[in-house]
């Protein structure tokens, strides 16, 4: 193959990469994402099956609005998993908040634990740092939602308390 031909095979080669490269660097809209209309509203898990038999158990409290998402979680334990100032009976909350994606039938959390005003949490009792989860969607519909923890396979059955319109917002 002689030079020319290398050059000219080169320059094709770039023609054709720069327009995708284009397209995969190109700047996103500072704006909020749509999130999905099905998940806008507030969620509750009224109760937690065979609660009364686990050891410890978690109830959740979930708000969509737009691509954000702000979970309360409830924990009851009868096993003191902390030091004994944070133990609180075996009942405590904890908070998280990020943003959410759904893909097929899975629901991808990416949240950060924060204190109950939804500012970060860098210290204290419980967890912190971050709350990644990812749920498979067992079961939707207008007023329930059913999502299986792909970490621990426990459901959570959730009840819509307050449907929300999406009002995307400056970032």
């Amino acid at each position: 193959m002689n030079k020319l031909h290398l050059a000219f095979r080169n320059c094709y080669i770039l023609l054709f990469i720069l327009p995708i490269l284009h397209l995969a660097c190109s700047l996103r809209p500072n704006i909020q994402g749509k999130g999905e209309d099905f998940m806008q509203g507030v969620w509750n898990e009224d109760s937690v099956a065979y609660s009364h038999k686990l050891s410890n158990y978690t109830q959740h409290h979930f708000k969509f609005t737009c691509d954000s998402v702000y979970i309360d979680m409830v924990t009851h334990s009868k096993v003191n998993f902390y030091e004994d100032s944070c133990y609180n009976n075996g009942i405590w909350k904890e908070y998280a908040k990020g943003v959410y994606r759904v893909k097929g039938d899975t629901l991808f959390i990416g949240a950060t634990f924060t204190h109950a005003n939804y500012k970060q949490k860098i210290s204290g009792c419980y967890r912190i740092g971050r709350y990644d989860k990812n749920f498979l969607i067992s079961k939707k519909s207008s007023d329930s939602l059913i999502l299986e923890s792909l970490s621990d396979q426990r459901e959570i059955k959730l009840t819509l308390k307050e449907k929300i319109t999406c009002v995307p917002k400056e970032l």
